[in-house]
């Protein structure tokens, strides 16, 4: 099966079956999570924040790109990133990347299907906040600054995408 079969496939069946309020979690969740990530890593560089934008991003990430990963091309990537994480382990974190290649279809399936997975999309916004405003100190250390700004807008984002998804 090649990569525009794969395309057309899941494009024709999926889709077309699917709401827009799942595509709109799916790609708009998944740029949210991706400018968080970002955020992330030029900011305070919170593991446990990063850990749960790359289980945000396993549930939201759009099909078509799921199941590329999920294939062949995935595992040749894994591959390549435990490599790189052999020689440069500070650099390349592999654990995070693994987990789209190697987590068994029913759970990816489950997790990602129904309404599961706009709920697990919330609870998982719920801890990136906790997990922020543990990080600054609370309240009273906030700051405002374009990169608070940007992070806040962010999650904003992201509580949309799932809650537009949960109401429809």
């Amino acid at each position: 099966m090649g990569f525009m079969d794969l395309a057309q496939g899941v494009t024709l069946t999926e889709l077309g079956s699917s709401s827009r309020a799942r595509a709109s979690l799916q790609w708009g969740g998944t740029i949210a999570a991706l400018f968080l990530l970002l955020m992330n890593r030029t900011g305070r560089r919170s593991h446990m924040q990063t850990n749960l934008l790359v289980l945000y991003l396993f549930t939201s990430f759009p099909t078509v790109l799921f199941k590329i990963l999920r294939g062949q091309f995935g595992c040749w990537v894994a591959c390549l990133a435990v490599g790189a994480n052999l020689f440069y382990p500070k650099t390349f974190p592999v654990a995070r990347f693994v987990l789209f290649v190697i987590t068994p279809a029913w759970l990816a399936n489950g997790l990602r299907e129904g309404i599961a997975a706009g709920v697990y999309c919330l609870i998982i916004g719920v801890l990136v906040i906790i997990t922020e405003i543990r990080g600054i100190g609370g309240f009273r250390n906030c700051e405002c600054n374009l990169h608070s700004f940007s992070y806040c807008l962010g999650v904003a984002f992201l509580f949309f995408f799932t809650v537009l998804y949960l109401c429809s």
